[in-house]
Formats: structure tokens, C-alpha cells, sequence
């Protein structure tokens, strides 16, 4: 009996260990579905009442921008994560599994999307005839959405060779791609615009990317120590990421909306009222942040900062949403 009872116990455990998985999985999943929800209806509610038009088949334009904005944040937040806990004294011993050729893929197929709207004449196509493949050649943007496809695919290569960290020149393809596409050569100073963006994407990209690999660490067994300096690395990153995500945000506000309309944009245009949704988000996510900072310093058990911190990266895949809407909504009219 003595040896039985054990074995039973050991059994029941592995069992509510199980069950512990599939709920948490059938959570996370649910909460993507949630969303995803953001970028699909997001733009009748933006638009209502507003008298602006959106192109048609703009919540699916935002949802696959979305799924790329998130693609390019895994594979660069465990690159991150993992430069600084190489740096630490007793690094955590066993590193999670990758998800960045899941991510890779994810972000191919989305740009693969993307590049089909392109071709269509930024119209979602109904059919294959619809698509002028050899027109993307011909435009900067089809262009840009290639490099992006292309730069995808290298990711995932990159994630499948010996040196997997050579996947940040991609990636850093991608974002370049990006910070073009949003301010075309028309646009006032085009250039600045696009560094701007540049330095926005990667700083949010570190941060939501950073934190949520971060937490996927520590869900490993390590030490107690170790984990609390990961997370202390981390939080330390975390201030300079958002203030360049903050500074950078409002001179590219300012850029789209002068000083004098600002406040009437962010109520009565679509893109407007999703800028300020946004900007409510990561006031939260910087709360979150704080109170994680706080217990992180304080509490007896510093990993208790974690609970705040899964709080955060929730807050922070539904930012990532609403930046995908933002970016397929009709830009606000600059005026003066």
C-alpha cells in the first residue's frame, strides 16, 4: 500500500496539472478571439456618427495588421529577454520553448494578406482576378508589402538555423517597411515621420514582446533570485521603452492633427477616438507596470510582481489590437 498510494497521488497531480493547462489554453484562446473582435467591428463603432467613409473591408485589413504588429513582437521580445539573461549571474536554466517560427508563420501569412489587398488596389479582393501580382512591383507600396513577405520568410528561416538571433535583421526589415508605408513621399517631411514610427514600433515591440517572454521564463522552474533579477532587468528596460513609445506617439499626434485641433479630433474623427482609446490602454498598462515596479521592490516574494504583470501583457495584446485598427482607419484632415 505504501507504495501504491504515492503513485495514485503522483497520478492526480499530473491530472489537475493537465486540467490546469487546457484551461489556461482554452482562456488565452478565448482571449484572442475577444480580441480579435477589436479590429473586425472597431471600425463601424469609430465611425459612427462622425460622417467620415472607411474603405471597404477595413476591419479585416486591421486585424491582419494587427496579427502582424504581433508577429514582429514575439520573436523581438525573446530576443530581448534572452540578451539579458545571458547577462545575469545564474541565468535561468532551462529557457521556454520558441515561439518564433509560429510567429514567423503567422506573420507570413498576414503579410501575404496584406500584399493581396495591395495588388487589389487596397481593396480586399473576392477573387484571384482581382489580384495584379505584377502590379505590386510597380507601386511602393506593393513594393514595401513584398519586403515584408519576404522578410517573414527569412524570419522563420532564420528561427529554424543554429543561430536563430540573426532573425532581428528581418525583423528589422519589416519594421523599416512599415515606418515607410505609413508616410508616403506626399506627406509633409516624410522622412521624420517614418523615424518616428520606426522608433515607436520597436519600442512597443520590445515591451509587449519583452514582457511576455519574460513571464513565459519565470513560468519555468528557476530560483527564486533569478527570476526576480530577469524581471528586474526587464522592469528597468521598461521606463526608457515607454517614454520613447510616449514621446514619439505625441509628435507624431501632433504631426497628423495641429496643436489647436487635437482635442476636437480625438472626439469627432474615427481615428480620433481610436487614438485616444489607445491612449487610455497604455495609460492602464503604465499603471500595471508601476504596481508591478512597486511589488517587484517591496513584497517579501518579489515574483508576486508577476500577478500585475499578467494583468499587463493582457492590456498590452489588446493596445496591439486597437493599433491595428488604427493604422487602417482614414487619417484625421489637418487643417490650418
Amino acid at each position: 500500500m505504501t507504495l501504491i498510494r504515492p503513485a495514485s497521488e503522483a497520478a492526480d497531480a499530473g491530472g489537475r496539472g493537465r486540467r490546469a493547462a487546457t484551461l489556461r489554453a482554452a482562456a488565452v484562446l478565448a482571449l484572442v478571439a475577444l480580441a480579435a473582435l477589436i479590429p473586425l467591428f472597431g471600425p463601424s463603432a469609430a465611425l459612427h456618427g462622425t460622417g467620415e467613409a472607411a474603405a471597404p473591408g477595413t476591419g479585416g485589413t486591421a486585424l491582419l495588421r494587427a496579427v502582424l504588429f504581433t508577429a514582429m513582437c514575439v520573436p523581438v521580445g525573446e530576443l530581448f529577454v534572452n540578451r539579458l539573461a545571458d547577462r545575469l549571474p545564474d541565468p535561468p536554466p532551462e529557457p521556454p520553448r520558441s515561439w518564433s517560427l509560429y510567429a514567423a508563420a503567422a506573420g507570413l501569412l498576414a503579410a501575404l494578406g496584406l500584399a493581396c489587398v495591395v495588388a487589389a488596389g487596397n481593396l480586399v479582393p473576392h477573387s484571384l482576378a482581382q489580384i495584379d501580382v505584377g502590379g505590386l512591383y510597380r507601386t511602393r507600396d506593393g513594393s514595401l508589402a513584398l519586403l515584408e513577405v519576404n522578410a517573414f520568410l527569412l524570419a522563420g528561416l532564420c528561427a529554424l538555423s543554429r543561430r536563430p538571433q540573426v532573425q532581428v535583421w528581418p525583423l528589422a526589415a519589416v519594421a523599416v517597411a512599415e515606418a515607410l508605408r505609413t508616410h508616403p513621399p506626399t506627406e509633409s517631411r516624410p522622412l521624420l515621420g517614418s523615424g518616428l514610427t520606426l522608433v515607436h514600433l520597436v519600442c512597443g515591440a520590445l515591451w509587449a514582446g519583452g514582457l511576455l517572454h519574460t513571464l513565459r521564463t519565470l513560468r519555468r522552474p528557476c530560483h527564486t533570485a533569478t527570476g526576480a533579477a530577469l524581471l528586474g532587468r526587464y522592469a528597468r528596460a521598461a521606463p526608457v521603452l515607454l517614454a520613447a513609445i510616449t514621446a514619439t506617439g505625441v509628435c507624431s499626434t501632433l504631426r497628423r492633427m495641429p496643436a489647436d485641433t487635437v482635442l476636437h479630433q480625438l472626439t469627432a474623427t474615427a481615428y480620433g477616438r481610436t487614438l485616444l482609446a489607445k491612449v487610455i490602454l497604455v495609460t492602464g498598462v503604465a499603471l500595471l507596470a508601476l504596481w508591478a515596479r512597486l511589488r517587484l521592490r517591496r513584497a517579501p516574494d518579489p515574483l508576486t510582481a508577476c500577478t500585475p504583470a499578467r494583468a499587463e501583457i493582457a492590456a498590452l495584446g489588446v493596445v496591439v489590437m486597437v493599433s491595428g485598427l488604427l493604422t487602417a482607419l482614414p487619417p484625421p484632415i489637418r487643417r490650418g
